[in-house]
């Protein structure tokens, strides 16, 4: 019965102090937990540019309609569709015959005016001679001298006959008004035109440069004219070739066109329909690649956005409130920032709004804290290009401030 009693007590003085060990030990753990390790980077206020991504169109620089000016039966074509010409080229000729005769007989009228006026000075000159001499009355030598007025004026329409005439022969021979590319034949060889109105013949398109169009709404123009107003933003101004705003084309395949633009036209007023402004760039086309009436997407730099902050993409997360960061502060604890993003440039989101100067923005091992926790902030790493070996982390704001020089 003794012995039965002391293994009892044994057991429970055992467990016991087990469950004293296990009480002092769990504690212990936890704190020995050290803080998640984290990549973050230090922020830095800077000028980035202000660019916006848009859908333009192309569209000739210039284009002229070709047509024919006088009535006659179109004889041949003297290019080839779709190729380049210059201007002044013989493109058409249309029957010269009709008005080969009519300016012959302009210059037949012509002759006849100019022997009447001959006659009529003649008879003038006598008149004049011998009215003071009293052999010729006052009437005589009035009718002498209006009869050489209106034989002088009857020359002067049938030389403008003359002229008119000659110029509708030169009509005759449709040319190019300007350098360009030609397009597909209107009319075919034998029709008659010219009958009436000026019959189109063909056109021709200036492609190098191009223009590309786009709009921009006017809600999104407003809050950048009052973000000017502020000192935020500096825009560019289209027409000042100091100053004008700059345009890269991305073209369908997804490529970027390696010449820029810029942009020469803004719109004074706003479309009713689609509530707009027109904008219009300018892009240079060498090799005509590009084709008017394309639509391509277009990244217009509009000026340059003051005291804002390029964050990597990794860091900036999303939830149903918004945007937001993770930053590790003084206190060396995380905390939750939200942030407002302007736009994407070159993997990093620029931010405008919800940061300061100094801050550390985690970027790598964001998924491993808790706000309000601690973390250990060390600087970040970019990830390598595949085949290169490790580089030290650049900050954002010295890379786009690199790329802005």
């Amino acid at each position: 019965m003794k012995s039965t009693t002391t293994r009892t007590l044994a057991l429970c003085l055992g467990m016991l102090a087990l469950a004293a060990c296990g009480g002092k030990d769990q504690p212990q753990g936890q704190q020995q937990m050290p803080p998640p390790q984290v990549g973050v980077v230090t922020l830095k206020a800077q000028t980035v540019p202000l660019t916006k991504d848009l859908v333009g169109r192309l569209s000739p620089f210039r284009s002229a309609d070709v047509r024919a000016r006088v009535p006659g039966v179109l004889l041949k074509r003297t290019f080839d569709e779709g190729t380049d010409v210059e201007k002044g080229q013989l493109l058409f000729q249309i029957d010269p015959a009709p008005l080969k005769a009519t300016l012959g007989a302009a210059q037949a009228s012509l002759a006849q005016a100019q022997a009447s006026y001959t006659n009529a000075q003649v008879n003038a000159d006598r008149a004049r001679e011998l009215a003071p001499k009293g052999y010729v009355s006052k009437a005589d030598l009035d009718s002498a001298l209006a009869t050489e007025r209106s034989a002088k004026a009857a020359v002067q329409q049938a030389r403008a006959s003359v002229q008119s005439a000659q110029i509708n022969l030169g009509y005759a021979d449709v040319r190019s008004p300007i350098d360009g590319r030609a397009g597909q034949q209107q009319v075919t060889e034998g029709a008659l035109v010219g009958q009436g109105e000026a019959t189109l013949l063909t056109t021709v398109e200036q492609i190098d440069p191009l223009y590309v169009n786009f709009n921009m709404s006017v809600s999104e123009l407003e809050q950048l004219r009052q973000a000017q107003g502020q000192g935020n933003v500096s825009l560019a101004v289209a027409g000042k070739s100091d100053k004008n705003a700059s345009v890269r084309v991305t073209l369908p395949d997804g490529s970027t066109y390696a010449q820029p633009g810029t942009v020469d036209f803004s719109s004074t007023s706003v479309d009713p329909a689609t509530g707009a402004v027109s904008l219009r760039a300018r892009i240079p086309n060498p090799e005509h690649t590009l084709l008017p009436g394309m639509y391509v997407t277009i990244e217009a730099s509009l000026g340059q956005r003051h005291n804002v902050f390029v964050v990597p993409q990794a860091a900036v997360l999303r939830d149903t409130v918004g945007a937001y960061v993770y930053v590790v502060g003084p206190d060396g604890k995380v905390a939750r920032h939200d942030i407002t993003t302007a736009s994407m440039q070159g993997g990093n989101w620029v931010v405008t709004r919800g940061l300061k100067a100094g801050e550390k923005v985690i970027v790598s091992g964001v998924q491993n804290v808790k706000e309000g926790a601690p973390a250990n902030p060390s600087p970040w790493q970019p990830p390598a290009p595949a085949g290169q070996a490790p580089v030290a982390a650049k900050a954002p704001a010295a890379a786009a401030t690199a790329r802005g020089k």
